[in-house]
């Protein structure tokens, strides 16, 4: 309905052959925009995952440094987080159970982008031979550290929309009480000798 809107108007506009040309190519664009926005309940989803990876990563690291393989790493992950991340987690374990290869397995996981960075440093540690446990453990301290940056940004981006809508209001009231008396005052001295 958007797209359509803005169509309509960018023909109205423009009138003619011109206006139904770049109403079409508008409401396209239109289109592609709002394919690529994530609707509400992806934006929790991926929240929700980025919450709980630092968690899911350390307890990992724990079943991993007792012993466990990572499957079973995995599996006692998936019961204890559960949600978006869990069912993406049972996936790779489950893909590792059928015998995929462990970077394969990971980097199916690297289209969701939340996920990615972990996805690309266990495949990279599958792939060298490096200690997954050490991998997962700089994993969950980077996500954390992100998810503090992505609040304390979020907290300053409140700030400034709290105060817009006050400059909004008094703006104006400035302008007319502050500013039109003086020009007026002067402007009344410099005409009227």
């Amino acid at each position: 309905m958007i797209a359509v809107a803005v169509a309509l108007v960018v023909f109205l506009v423009l009138g003619g052959v011109p206006g139904a040309v770049a109403g079409g190519a508008g409401a396209v664009a239109v289109l592609l925009v709002l394919r690529r926005r994530e609707g509400p309940a992806q934006c929790r989803e991926r929240d929700r995952i980025t919450a709980d990876l630092p968690f899911a990563a350390d307890l990992m690291v724990a079943c991993l440094r007792a012993g466990q393989p990572i499957t079973g790493a995995l599996d006692v992950t998936v019961q204890a987080v559960g949600g978006p991340l869990g069912d993406r987690l049972a996936r790779v374990s489950g893909r590792l159970r059928l015998g995929a290869a462990p970077e394969h397995a990971w980097l199916a996981l690297a289209a969701d982008r939340a996920l990615a960075p972990l996805a690309r440093t266990i495949s990279r540690a599958a792939l060298s031979g490096a200690p997954v446990a050490d991998v997962l453990t700089r994993a969950a301290d980077d996500s954390r550290h992100a998810a503090r940056a992505a609040s304390s940004a979020a907290a300053r981006r409140v700030g400034i929309q709290v105060v817009a809508p006050l400059g909004l209001c008094f703006l104006p009231a400035f302008v007319l009480l502050g500013i039109v008396p003086v020009v007026a005052g002067l402007a009344g001295e410099i005409v009227i000798p």
